[in-house]
């Protein structure tokens, strides 16, 4: 064993540190021990590197200037910069802020970021549950897959080339009602007579309308009306009698009774809330 002057690490320095064994510094990594090696560190240096067995803590901001791969999970209670590419495994929580000045590659896991400040980002497979609260983009924001829940949007125009569900829209502002439904659908009608104006001057009857409930304002029209062979002057009224179900009622306010030729109804139902 080396010796300091005359005497042995082991005997004299046991609070020394020291490399563990009789090995120098090598391209192996070795641990850090005590003088007489009665315990042995998480630490291991070697000349080529520095590696924990342990548990790595770095209660300040820690900057990587290459790139930082995590096989487990990753937690930082303060801030993180990196300056090279990120890979991960396994999940990332940031509670601080996170700068990723290149790219964050998350292959598999979850990300969780409070506070993050993203210049280019290429995520190959990301799900996000939710956005919550005010999200100002930009630039565009583009979805392929999946659903997303925004809390607020602050924009004068929303353009959008596809498909859309809302759950709800408020209308005119916090005084302006709020509508939390809209059905549409078509039904087939056939052709019906009704009377002059009298005790029977009106034809009824019921269609499907997928969505539509009671309680919701229901308006619509029907295609034959008001062509050649209709009837004049008759009142078309819908209003829903049930889940799915929406009635019609054709009044006839003439002299003479006329018939209604067979058509499509048009029908949308909308619910409203204050």
């Amino acid at each position: 064993m080396a010796t300091l002057g005359t005497q042995n690490i082991s005997t004299s320095y046991p609070q020394l540190l020291k490399v563990s064994g009789n090995t120098p510094f090598t391209g192996t990594l070795v641990a850090i021990a005590s003088g007489d090696e009665s315990s042995v560190s998480a630490l291991q240096i070697s000349t080529l590197g520095v590696s924990s067995s342990g548990t790595l803590n770095s209660a300040g901001a820690t900057t990587l200037a290459s790139s930082l791969a995590v096989t487990g999970a990753a937690t930082f209670s303060s801030s993180l910069g990196v300056t090279g590419a990120a890979t991960l495994s396994s999940s990332l929580g940031v509670t601080g802020v996170a700068t990723f000045s290149t790219s964050i590659n998350a292959s598999s896991g979850t990300a969780t970021i409070g506070t993050a400040t993203i210049s280019t980002a290429t995520i190959s497979t990301a799900t996000i549950p939710t956005i919550n609260g005010v999200t100002t983009f930009s630039t565009g924001f583009t979805s392929s897959t999946g659903t997303n829940t925004i809390g607020t949007i602050a924009s004068t125009t929303i353009s959008n080339t596809g498909l859309v569900t809302v759950g709800s829209i408020e209308i005119g502002g916090s005084a302006g009602p709020t509508i939390t439904k809209v059905s549409y659908g078509t039904a087939a009608f056939t052709s019906a007579t009704v009377s002059a104006h009298n005790t029977l001057d009106a034809t009824t009857g019921t269609f499907a309308l997928t969505g539509a409930a009671l309680g919701d304002i229901v308006f619509g029209s029907l295609n034959s009306l008001g062509s050649a062979t209709g009837t004049v002057n008759i009142g078309l009224s819908l209003y829903p009698q049930a889940t799915d179900v929406v009635r019609y009622s054709i009044q006839n306010q003439g002299a003479t009774a006329g018939t209604i030729p067979a058509g499509i109804f048009f029908a949308t139902a909308m619910r409203f809330i204050a």
